[in-house]
């Protein structure tokens, strides 16, 4: 991966703010990071001249975060959380922060229609495995604040306490009757649902970390291939189906192994909830695409196409590939070309 290219995009980056436009969540730093990771680096300062201009400037601090737990979901906050997660990943090991607070965030996963998990999953990938920088650690900081300021729970989340696995499971989920509205309006309409919180809870939960992250790889291999069949409801948003379980799979490692049971749990939440509202009730039939042969060009179609969700698609499918062989997932990233 091409160090200094990530590390001038975060630079550009971290003088905007994680949200613009009111709420629209910030990509860029996500996007930047899986292109460089892919070997299209050359793409992202261009990429950037062209996003940068939409995006607003970094909120200002009011106060400091003195007690948590009052300012977890408050957006107005977003500036003292920025603030605050700048000072823990200067002052303290960026493992011992991402473990104290994913278990605190963790409960909040729907934060930014999930952006807040995804951009966390992205961050650690970099630090985890091409090791640290200030930007680096800056990113990380950033993406935690963004997820505390819009500290979400998907509602009736909880233990998981079923006997499914995760295709079941994810057959059995219902839909919301009203399908109009953003993520937000959505979600709360998930409590009226009679079925909800039964399948909310339907995923059997995994005895050992080892089966912990065996799950989270099958969700996002099979929330992959449900972007085939439901894709269709709506591009854009059921994207995080997939993307949100990947960035909690690719957080893993990082994390003491007490916290994968728990993180399987979220993820499925995630998983489940956005599916539930945004996925049509019956599936389109398998869609006409010319898969590409090999996975990089896969990932070269979407750094051509440009759009972020695209790119960040082909990103967690490969992974979802290269765990477990299938080759059929990989056409989720040039279906999701197609819609988009």
């Amino acid at each position: 991966m091409s160090d200094d290219i990530l590390d001038e995009a975060y630079q550009r980056l971290h003088h905007t703010g994680p949200e613009y436009e009111g709420w629209l969540s910030n990509h860029g730093p996500m996007a930047v990071e899986a292109l460089v990771r892919h070997g299209h680096g050359t793409r992202v300062h261009r990429w950037l001249d062209d996003y940068l201009h939409r995006l607003d400037e970094r909120p200002r601090g009011l106060r400091p975060i003195d007690d948590w737990r009052a300012a977890l979901g408050d957006p107005k906050r977003a500036g003292d959380w920025l603030a605050h997660f700048d000072r823990e990943v200067r002052e303290r090991p960026w493992r011992e922060v991402l473990g104290t607070w994913w278990p605190r965030l963790l409960p909040g996963i729907a934060a930014g229609a999930t952006h807040g998990v995804i951009r966390v999953g992205h961050a650690v990938r970099v630090l985890r495995t091409d090791g640290v920088s200030p930007e680096r650690l800056a990113e990380l900081g950033q993406a935690l604040g963004y997820w505390a300021a819009r500290w979400q729970p998907v509602p009736g989340a909880g233990p998981l306490t079923g006997r499914s696995g995760v295709t079941e499971a994810l057959a059995g989920l219902p839909r919301i009757p009203e399908r109009t509205g953003g993520i937000r309006e959505r979600l709360g309409r998930l409590a009226d649902v009679p079925e909800w919180s039964d399948a909310a809870a339907a995923l059997r939960p995994p005895a050992t970390p080892a089966e912990a992250e065996r799950v989270l790889t099958e969700l996002v291999h099979r929330a992959g291939l449900d972007y085939l069949r439901f894709g269709h409801g709506n591009p854009v948003m059921l994207v995080h189906a997939v993307t949100a379980p990947t960035a909690v799979l690719r957080t893993l490692p990082a994390l003491d192994r007490a916290l994968w049971a728990p993180s399987v749990a979220a993820a499925w939440s995630a998983t489940a909830a956005v599916t539930s509202v945004y996925a049509p009730p019956a599936p389109a039939a398998r869609p006409a695409i010319t898969a590409a042969a090999e996975p990089a060009e896969v990932f070269a179609r979407a750094a051509r196409h440009g759009d972020a969700h695209v790119v960040k698609l082909a990103d967690a499918v490969l992974e979802a590939h290269a765990a477990t062989g299938d080759a059929e997932v990989l056409a989720a990233a040039g279906y999701a070309g197609q819609l988009i």
